[in-house]
């Protein structure tokens, strides 16, 4: 008995040491994305000052291609890029392509703590979306989800309230397009590499995005192009970080990380263009956020197969 707690014990501590390395590497990554993201709403708000939205996103396509060419390198070259599921890369990217073009524009129109906010109910719609067209089974947990997501929303927006915004709408509509984009990158990953799923992205959407880019374009700045240089970045590999914190950690470990996006970027916008934060759009926030834990939180408590 003695004997075999002595010889465990070694083994327990290894695989906790173990669990420890892994939930510290996917919190490095989680703050990669976390720092890509916050960079890439500031580079969008000063390029979007001088550059139309198309332009903006379709040199941050093309840019970021040739960024992510050691990625692909490493992946084993453009032959590891071949897919078999080329119309659902499409059809991924026509909604991502509408989605961040709605989130550019909104960028411009609406503070950045309410943007970020209502951006966050995008995983609720996934999860709405993964029921209808997946196969998932609706829960108590993704109900609560959606039911918070919904209260949330309409304590920012306040219908009928306050003098009404488009720039909220946008953003709402930007959500539910990223929340089709993510539903299907869930049925892509299946088959598909991380660097491949975002290899396609910025071909399809540079193809997408050239001919409204050319209509609109002017010749940048030279102010501009770090800011340039930063979106492209900073919008190619916040994916890549994310997707690499996945691996260290479940969902229900990384994706609470990523909340921190909400009070991180809020004050981002109070430190830099003095945006004041209400209370109703903070509670509005909370509900969001505790719907998507919630809805995490569901997970956890599903009966693993044998």
């Amino acid at each position: 008995m003695t004997a075999l707690a002595v010889a465990a014990r070694p083994l327990g501590c290894e695989t906790a040491a173990m669990n420890r390395q892994s939930n510290l590497l996917a919190a490095f990554w989680m703050a990669c994305s976390l720092a890509c993201m916050l960079l890439m709403t500031i580079a969008g708000r000063e390029t979007t000052r001088e550059l139309d939205v198309f332009q903006v996103m379709e040199m941050r396509s093309v840019i970021g291609l040739f960024m992510l060419y050691p990625l692909i390198r490493l992946a084993g070259g453009f032959r590891a890029m071949r897919t078999r599921r080329p119309w659902q890369h499409v059809g991924r990217n026509i909604a991502h392509y509408a989605g961040q073009f709605a989130w550019l524009l909104a960028l411009t129109m609406i503070p950045l703590a309410q943007l970020i906010a209502i951006e966050f109910t995008a995983p609720i719609w996934t999860a709405l979306l993964a029921v209808s067209f997946l196969g998932e089974r609706m829960n108590i947990w993704k109900t609560t989800a959606i039911v918070l997501g919904l209260v949330g929303v309409t304590i920012i927006v306040r219908p009928g309230v306050d003098a009404f915004d488009p720039g909220q709408l946008i953003v709402l509509s930007a959500a539910f397009a990223f929340a089709i984009s993510f539903a299907m990158v869930k049925s892509l990953t299946r088959t598909e590499s991380v660097v491949a799923i975002i290899f396609w992205m910025l071909v399809i959407q540079s193809i997408i995005g050239l001919a409204p880019a050319i209509y609109v374009w002017r010749q940048p700045s030279a102010e501009v192009w770090p800011w340039i240089l930063v979106i492209a970045f900073a919008g190619s590999f916040a994916h890549y970080c994310m997707a690499r914190a996945m691996v260290h950690a479940d969902a229900t470990v990384v994706m609470p990380m990523d909340f921190l996006r909400v009070p991180a970027t809020a004050a981002v916008g109070w430190l830099l263009y003095s945006e004041q934060i209400d209370a109703l759009t903070a509670l509005g926030a909370a509900l969001i956020l505790t719907g998507n834990l919630l809805n995490l939180a569901g997970r956890t408590t599903r009966p693993q197969p044998a």
